[in-house]
This record gives structure tokens, C-alpha cells and sequence, in this order.
């Protein structure tokens, strides 16, 4: 039996980004399926600010072990001191794992295991807040990757650029792909729910969605761009379409507001705001077509979750998107509007086109699944157990 530590901090804020989305998913994956292996859960909040953890009675054999550090001072203690040790503050583990890069340190009898999702902050810099930037500088995920005893990269994509951006051996990264949560599906055109959220947000007839985080990263003013050339060269049944941009404020968001704002056509765009959780599988079931334009992902959820409700997706042929949509979705140059343009006008004007894409999609999404993520996971950790126990 082994005694595996993982870091929860990334759950302290109480969001569900793409990071906080992996880790619960994985962990219940993991609890659920591994009842043999002991699970101590390493969690640290000031002042008494606790994420929601009653989901943890279910499995006996995972403990929370909780913290009230002022997060300034571990940090430094980790960063400057290499101290305290993680797993020795959880009373020892065999395997220690951080799904999501942060501050930490561990003993040297205890192996490390780091999941990367992506190297934006290497690669993008300049989409990121100073403050952002700053905290990237000192977590040092570089020496953080090589230090690491094995990565679990969620994707070919960002194993690609660890190899090449920290000179990380190859066989130290394994690619193991997120799943797609059974939260969403293909819901039928006459479910009352669906009525229920178009009022809710306020939500046109016919649209073309984005759902994500506003900042350039994300390139919506290319979006922008390609729906007012629709708008602009379309015919009567093409302009019956309107555009919903969904999600949150992020950094550097203000040249977005601004194109909205310029465009001839901003009587035609919505913005409904931050979309509740447990509302999003009925958004995209609405849409008629889902863009994700973006211009790096180390995953890539939104497009994968549009698939899974049925939706015909658009997305850039950058980073791990391709991976991700493969076949069964229309990938374009992100640089490029007017590729952006001629995807929505052929699936508008070819029905029978978009049905088939939908159908690829649905198929598409069942290949990503978080039981087998979990056993991948639970799979280096015992490799790399059985390798300690061969040297002791």
C-alpha cells in the first residue's frame, strides 16, 4: 500500500478554471476507483478560508489535512528555504503529487510527481498580469519540472514544449489526457431547461458562441473580426445568426470591449456574463456553432465540452487543439479572420455539413474520459513506487 500526498491549494479559491476542473475531476476519479492506497490530501488556507470538501466522506481512505499558514510565508519559506517539506507536514508519503504548479518542497525519500498544463507563461508573457508574472518568476516551474522524479503533461502539445523550452528528457513526461465530464451531453431540443437558461441569459434564437476567459490569449477580436465579415458579405439567412461572447474578465481585456464597441454590428453581440456551472451544458446545447479561436491551450476544455453537447465546433490548429478536436471539427488559422469567416459561412450554409460534425463531435468527446485518466495516473505512481522500492 502505498501513502500518496497531493496538493489541494489550487481548490482554496473556490473557482472552477480548467486547473481547479482537472484536479477535482481526476482526485474523485482516483478516490473511486483506487479504494487500496491511502490518500493524504495537503491543504493550506489564512485565515480560515476552506474550499468545500464534503465531497471527501465518501472515500475512507483519503484524509485532509488542513493548514493556516499565511500563504506569503510558506511560499518564501518554500522558495528561499526549501522548507518545510510537504509531505513530512502531512505525516510522510511514498508519492507526492501537484496537479497544478505551485510552491513546494519534499523530502528526498518521497517521490514527485508534477502535472504541466501548459508553459503560457513561458510562451505568452506579455497576456499575463505583472502580478501573475512575478509569481511565475519565483515558483521557477522550470526548476520545478526538472526536480520533479516524473510529469504528467496533458498533452502532446505541452510535452513538446517542456522537452524543447527545459530540455526535459522525453521519457520523464507522460501524456495523459483530461476527460470529459458526464455533465455534459446532447440534450433534446425539448427540454424545458433549455427555454429556462435562454431566459436566464437573456439568449438569442440562433447564435454562434465563445465561452472562456476575455483576454488576448484567447484572440476574440479575431472572433470579432471573421462575424463582421459574416455580417457584412452574408446572405438574408446567415445575418439571422447572432454572437454570444460568455465568460469573465480577465487581463487586458479593454481591447476587446473596444472592438465590440467599434463593430457595425454590436446590436448583434451578447454579452451575458459569467456562466453558472451547472448552466453551461445548456448554453452550449443552445448554440448552433462553437468558436474557440485561441491562440495557445495546453487542453482545452470549452471545445471539448461543445462537442460533447452536440455543437459543431471551430477552432484555431494551435498548440493541443488539434489533438483535441482532431477531425471532427473545422480548424483554422488563428491569425487568419477571414478563415474564421468562410468556417462559419459553410456551416451555416450547408446544414447537412454541420449535422455531420455534430455527430463526429459527440463521438469524439467519448474518447476522453477521467477513469482512464485516473488509472494512468495511478499507474506512474506505481511505477515509480516499485522503482524506490527496488533501491532500498
Amino acid at each position: 500500500m502505498m501513502r500518496i500526498g497531493i496538493d489541494v491549494r489550487c481548490l482554496a479559491e473556490g473557482k472552477r478554471t480548467g486547473v481547479e476542473e482537472y484536479t477535482l475531476a481526476l482526485l474523485k476519479s482516483l478516490f473511486t476507483h483506487d479504494t487500496q492506497n491511502e490518500y493524504i490530501l495537503f491543504y493550506n488556507a489564512w485565515r480560515g478560508k476552506r474550499g468545500d470538501f464534503s465531497w471527501l466522506g465518501s472515500y475512507p481512505n483519503v484524509t485532509l489535512k488542513s493548514f493556516r499558514f499565511p500563504n506569503m510565508i510558506l511560499n518564501l519559506c518554500l522558495w528561499y528555504f526549501q522548507f518545510p517539506k510537504l509531505d513530512r507536514l502531512i505525516g510522510g508519503a511514498d508519492i507526492f503529487f501537484l496537479p497544478n504548479l505551485n510552491f513546494a518542497a519534499v523530502s528526498k525519500k518521497t517521490r514527485l510527481v508534477v502535472t504541466a498544463h501548459d508553459l503560457s507563461f513561458e510562451k505568452f508573457p506579455e497576456t499575463f498580469s505583472w502580478k501573475q508574472r512575478i509569481w511565475h518568476f519565483f515558483v521557477n516551474f522550470r526548476n520545478l519540472a526538472k526536480s520533479a522524479d516524473h510529469i504528467i503533461s496533458v498533452s502532446q502539445s505541452t510535452k513538446d514544449d517542456l522537452a524543447m523550452e527545459y530540455r526535459i528528457a522525453p521519457e520523464k513526461i507522460s501524456v495523459i489526457y483530461s476527460g470529459m465530464g458526464e455533465s455534459f451531453f446532447h440534450m433534446n431540443r425539448n427540454d424545458t431547461e433549455l427555454l429556462r437558461i435562454k431566459q436566464k441569459y437573456s439568449l438569442p434564437y440562433r447564435f454562434i458562441l465563445y465561452l472562456g476567459t476575455f483576454e488576448p490569449r484567447k484572440n476574440i477580436v479575431a472572433l470579432l473580426q471573421g462575424y463582421d465579415a459574416l455580417m457584412k458579405f452574408g446572405n438574408a439567412e446567415i445575418k439571422k445568426y447572432e454572437l454570444v461572447l460568455a465568460g469573465t474578465r480577465g487581463w487586458k481585456y479593454e481591447e476587446i470591449f473596444r472592438s465590440i464597441g467599434n463593430s457595425a454590428y454590436k446590436e448583434n453581440i451578447h454579452l451575458p456574463g459569467f456562466i453558472d456551472d451547472e448552466d453551461k451544458v445548456s448554453v452550449y446545447n443552445l448554440a448552433s456553432i462553437f468558436v474557440y479561436p485561441s491562440l495557445y491551450e495546453g487542453f482545452g476544455f470549452p471545445p471539448l465540452e461543445a462537442m460533447a453537447c452536440g455543437v459543431p465546433v471551430i477552432s484555431s490548429h494551435a498548440s493541443s487543439l488539434p489533438e483535441i478536436v482532431g477531425n471532427s471539427g473545422i480548424l483554422i488559422d488563428p491569425y487568419q479572420p477571414d478563415e474564421l469567416y468562410r468556417a462559419l459561412e459553410s456551416l451555416i450554409n450547408n446544414p447537412s455539413f454541420a449535422a455531420k460534425l455534430q455527430e463526429k463531435g459527440l463521438k469524439q468527446a467519448k474518447k476522453f474520459n477521467w477513469e482512464l485518466s485516473s488509472r494512468e495516473t495511478l499507474d506512474i505512481f506505481e511505477k515509480l513506487a516499485g522503482d524506490m522500492a527496488k533501491k532500498v
